[in-house]
């Protein structure tokens, strides 16, 4: 009986002398990004914020962490061209919408990471600092292969006048006709790593 349970001590300890502690991937900052859509009654504006920083952490294959900063400076507008994307970027760097003199960056960190029952598709919850407010964001998120490089992938709806971003608004301002822009936009992230 003594051999025996030497035996499962040996088995338990060298079972987890393989266990690999987690590890912190950083973002390829070059090739990350996260895409934007605004939409308005009239139709709807698209383009990119880069990142200044990010990482995901993993315990073996499986995700269990992470954050990311946006360079809310980098705003891009790709649906217009010329005066017109400069000006709509110009704007929406202004205190009317971002505020990026004031606030430069915007943070997202994992809270809480959930397999949702297959390999590279998870549940993430955590916390998104954008302009002055921080609120907490669920949503799905799936690790994959995109164009030979191994993506965290996810889009968010967000609610903008959650973050005191009211300009446009039909919830806060009347009769704004087809000028009125709705609170709802989307993030679609794009965060390329090398595991």
């Amino acid at each position: 009986m003594k051999k025996f349970s030497l035996f499962l001590v040996l088995v338990a300890v060298a079972s987890f002398s393989f266990v690999k502690p987690p590890v912190k991937v950083p973002a390829d900052l070059a090739s990350s990004y996260v895409k934007w859509t605004g939409y308005k009654v009239t139709g709807k504006h698209f383009g990119k914020v880069m990142l200044k920083s990010g990482a995901l952490e993993f315990e073996g294959d499986n995700l269990i962490g992470g954050s990311f900063e946006m360079d809310m400076t980098s705003i891009t507008v790709e649906d217009l061209t010329g005066e017109g994307a400069k000006k709509l970027g110009g704007h929406l760097k202004s205190d009317d919408f971002f505020g990026v003199t004031a606030h430069p960056t915007s943070k997202f960190v994992i809270t809480k990471v959930v397999s949702r029952g297959t390999p590279g598709a998870y549940k993430i919850v955590g916390n998104l600092n954008l302009k002055a407010a921080t609120k907490e964001l669920r949503f799905n998120a799936d690790i994959k292969t995109v164009e030979g490089k191994q993506t965290a992938v996810a889009k968010i709806t967000l609610d903008r006048s959650e973050y005191d971003i009211r300009f446009g608004s039909g919830s806060f301002f009347e009769n704004l006709g087809d000028k009125t822009i709705y609170d709802e936009f989307d993030l679609e992230i794009n965060l390329v790593y090398k595991k």
